[in-house]
């Protein structure tokens, strides 16, 4: 990776990150992908635009989002 990782860096300048998806994404690409980075963060990016902007946070802001997720504190956002 060249030069510092900051928040809305393009996604595409994340070079060797192997970007992820979860397997309940649907056929129109309609998901995030994540990506574990050198510095143990994780970035974040729309898989419709893979050379859009990447969202990074710390392990530890994921694992908030995810805990929060599983026990629903955002179904509300779904209609």
């Amino acid at each position: 990776m060249a030069g510092k990782v900051h928040n809305g860096m393009s996604a595409a300048s994340l070079q060797g990150v192997v970007w992820r998806k979860s397997a309940r994404s649907g056929a129109l690409g309609n998901c995030v992908e994540l990506a574990d980075l050198v510095d143990g963060g994780i970035a974040v990016r729309n898989s419709r635009f893979p050379d859009g902007p990447a969202l990074v946070y710390t392990r530890e802001e994921v694992a908030a989002f995810v805990a929060g997720a599983k026990d629903g504190e955002f179904d509300d956002l779904l209609g």
